[in-house]
């Protein structure tokens, strides 16, 4: 397996970019991309010093999803696609991330790329940005979450029409059916993340993992579920530096200065 870098990162602030970069081959993923958006995820959660991050892609795609070559045979061998103890960038198995992460797109936007979309919390798309889950063209189907989550997002008939038959779609179809939250002019999708990114990473970081916790825990096990641990949660956050520090904000008329304790 080739060790060269197909992941890019980079540091703003309290923003961590984190970039696909195989663009020679239109940013496929093969198992040594798989194992480093992990890494960079993990890396990501486990900084302190960060609060959210953005995943984009260099070159013209965003990416044509799997390169099944490599994956599909390893997958039928039942081997592990992130490696143990890191966070899997799918959202379906071991650690799960509690930092926010928002994605830019551009080109094409296939079959992982869409599950990678659906396993985030804030979606970017240009406007030349194409959408595919084309596994049901290929013999198989979605098994990075688009089954699970697409339903959920989009609505069942929206799904379905996407899923069962492999077409292609636009990005004005993506933001309709709430794949995307933005459909931005081509090249500016990474720039609008970071802004949306920088302006999460302005705010208070116990907050935000909460609400992240709370949205999660209500989509995967109801609002009863998360009704009864919500009241201990905001009573301890409201002991925090950063409730007493957004109080003085607020007193003050100044923008609150949150230190994530």
């Amino acid at each position: 397996m080739s060790t060269d870098r197909r992941i890019s990162t980079q540091t703003l602030g309290h923003v961590r970019m984190i970039g696909l970069d195989r663009a020679a081959k239109r940013n496929a993923f093969d198992l040594a991309m798989l194992r480093q958006l992990a890494e960079a995820v993990t890396d990501y959660e486990d900084d302190p010093n960060l609060r959210c991050a953005v995943l984009f892609a260099h070159g013209e795609h965003f990416t044509a999803g799997l390169d099944l070559a490599e994956v599909g045979p390893a997958v039928a061998r039942g081997e592990r696609l992130f490696p143990d103890g890191a966070v899997d960038p799918l959202g379906l198995y071991g650690r799960v991330r509690q930092k926010p992460l928002l994605l830019a797109v551009q080109g094409y936007c296939l079959t992982l790329g869409i599950e990678l979309l659906l396993a985030a919390d804030v979606r970017i798309a240009a406007g030349d940005a194409r959408f595919g889950q084309i596994e049901i063209k290929r013999g198989i189907f979605p098994f990075g979450g688009a089954t699970l989550r697409l339903p959920q997002v989009a609505g069942w008939g929206n799904a379905m029409r996407w899923l069962l038959t492999g077409d292609m779609f636009d990005a004005g179809e993506a933001l309709r059916i709430g794949l995307v939250q933005e459909v931005v002019e081509p090249g500016k999708q990474v720039e609008r993340a970071a802004e949306i990114a920088a302006t999460i990473a302005a705010q208070a970081p116990l907050g935000v993992r909460a609400t992240l916790a709370t949205a999660r825990t209500t989509l995967e096990r109801g609002p009863e579920a998360a009704l009864a641990t919500m009241m201990d949660e905001v009573r301890a956050i409201m002991g925090s530096d950063d409730a007493r520090e957004g109080m003085q904000s607020f007193i003050e008329r100044r923008a609150a200065r949150f230190s994530g304790s």
